[in-house]
């Protein structure tokens, strides 16, 4: 199997990891929430949960694998406030807590750019 052949399976399996534990432990990640969101911060954790699992099912298919991956990139651009507030809820934790919140933030623009790519390489054997 070739690199760009495994590329969209290793997102899809992340992204499903991401899911999955989004419902496996909820906790920390209604504690991400951004406070100013409507509705019980559970209700977002699940809900994002679900759309990581649904897009984890659309790259993992090939039919579906571009728009999938494009719209797991802006998924990863639209959770990023999530990250900013992480980072600043936990500013005053020990510091290797406070590191991997800030380590969160630039982590984005990787996946942004993987999920792109994946939909690229996609576009172009079609």
């Amino acid at each position: 199997m070739t690199r760009s052949e495994r590329s969209p399976l290793l997102l899809a399996g992340l992204l499903a990891a991401a899911g999955a534990a989004h419902f496996a432990a909820p906790r920390p990640f209604d504690a991400t929430i951004p406070r100013r969101l409507p509705g019980p911060p559970r209700a977002w954790t699940y809900g994002s949960g679900v759309l990581e699992l649904a897009l984890a099912a659309g790259i993992a298919v090939p039919r579906t694998r571009t728009v999938a991956a494009k719209a797991a990139a802006a998924f990863f651009v639209g959770v990023f406030p999530a990250n900013v507030q992480m980072a600043v809820d936990w500013r005053h934790r020990p510091a290797p807590l406070r590191t991997a919140a800030l380590a969160r933030l630039p982590l984005q623009v990787p996946l942004v750019l993987w999920a792109r790519g994946v939909a690229r390489s996609e576009e172009g054997r079609s």
